[in-house]
C-alpha cells in the first residue's frame, strides 16, 4: 500500500515558517504583507477558495482583502482595478481568482498584473523566466507545492520518467517545466493522447491535473510510482480527485489524498510568495 503524502501537515509546517517570517518583517521593517484578491462573479468553487485564502492569511498575520466585482464588469474596468492595486505600495501580492466569467479575457487581465506582485506566478514574465530557467519572481503555486511534496519523499527525480496528465497554463505546463528542471524525462498527456492508460503506466512519477473525477484507475499506474493528484472534483458524495484513490493506493509507492493533499500546499505557497513579495518591496 502506498505511503500517504500528507499535504495538510506539510502545509502547516510552511504556514508556521511564514508566520515567523511575517513577525520578523514587522519587527525589522515595520511592514505587514498584504494580499489583494480580485473575485469576479459568484462562482461557488471560487467563493470557497477565496474564503480559504482569507482564513489562511489571517492565521499567519498577512493582511488580506477581497475585492468582489459583479460578473457584468467590463474588461477595461477590471484591468483598471488591477492597475490601482499595482500602484498601491501597501499591496504586495495580487491574485485574480480564476476562472473569470465569460466575456473576460484571463490572458489580458493577468498580463496587467505587475510581475513583482504576481504571487500566483501566472504573468507571462514569470512564466517566461520559468521556461528559460532564469528564476522567475514567483513560481505558480500549485506546481510549486507539488514539487515540495515530491521532494519530501526523498526519491531522486533525476532520470525518472514523469507523466503529467493535463496541459493547463496553471498546472500542467509549468509542472512539466519544473520537472524538467530537476532532470526528469517528461511526457505531457491530454484528452487527445492515444492510449492514455499506457502513457500513464510509463510514469515513475504521475501528476494528474485533468479535472475528471476518478479518471485514472489503479491499472493505469506503474507499480511503485509516485502519484500526485491535483484534481479537485465536487460530487454528491464529497470531494474526489482525478485518480481513483482506493485503487491507486494499492499500486503506488507514494500518493496524495483528496482532500488534504495538494490543495493545502497551494495555499501555503501563496502565503510564502506573498511574504517574499513584501520582503522584496
Amino acid at each position: 500500500m502506498g505511503q500517504i503524502i500528507d499535504g495538510k501537515m506539510m502545509a502547516q509546517g510552511i504556514r508556521d515558517e511564514v508566520a515567523k517570517g511575517v513577525k520578523e518583517l514587522q519587527r525589522k521593517m515595520g511592514i505587514t504583507p498584504k494580499l489583494s484578491v480580485v473575485l469576479v462573479g459568484g462562482d461557488a468553487g471560487s467563493q470557497v477558495y477565496v474564503r480559504n485564502k482569507e482564513k489562511a492569511c489571517a492565521e499567519v498575520g498577512i493582511t488580506s482583502e477581497t475585492i468582489r466585482l459583479d460578473a457584468s464588469i467590463k474588461e477595461k474596468d477590471l484591468i483598471g482595478v488591477v492597475n490601482k492595486l499595482n500602484e498601491d505600495s501597501k499591496v504586495h501580492g495580487i491574485l485574480v481568482q480564476l476562472p473569470l466569467p465569460k466575456g473576460l479575457s484571463e490572458l489580458n487581465v493577468l498580463n496587467n498584473i505587475d510581475p513583482k506582485k504576481d504571487v500566483d506566478g501566472l504573468h507571462p514574465v514569470n512564466m517566461g523566466k520559468l521556461l528559460k530557467g532564469e528564476g522567475p519572481y514567483f513560481l505558480p503555486c500549485t506546481p510549486q507545492g507539488v514539487m515540495e511534496m515530491l521532494l519530501s519523499t526523498g526519491v531522486e527525480i533525476k532520470g525518472k520518467n514523469a507523466v503529467v496528465v493535463g496541459r493547463s497554463n496553471i498546472v500542467g505546463k509549468p509542472m512539466a517545466i519544473m520537472l524538467l528542471e530537476k532532470h526528469a524525462t517528461v511526457t505531457i498527456c491530454h484528452s487527445r493522447t492515444n492510449d492514455l492508460p499506457a502513457e500513464c503506466r510509463r510514469g515513475d512519477i504521475l501528476v494528474a491535473a485533468v479535472g475528471r473525477p476518478k479518471m485514472i484507475k489503479g491499472n493505469w499506474i506503474k507499480p511503485g510510482a509516485i502519484v500526485i493528484d491535483v484534481g479537485m472534483n465536487r460530487l454528491d458524495t464529497g470531494l474526489v480527485g482525478d485518480v481513483d484513490f482506493e485503487e491507486a493506493k494499492e499500486v503506488a509507492s507514494y500518493i496524495t489524498p483528496v482532500p488534504k493533499g495538494v490543495g493545502p500546499m497551494t495555499i501555503a505557497m501563496l502565503l510564502k510568495n506573498t511574504l517574499t513579495a513584501a520582503g522584496r518591496a
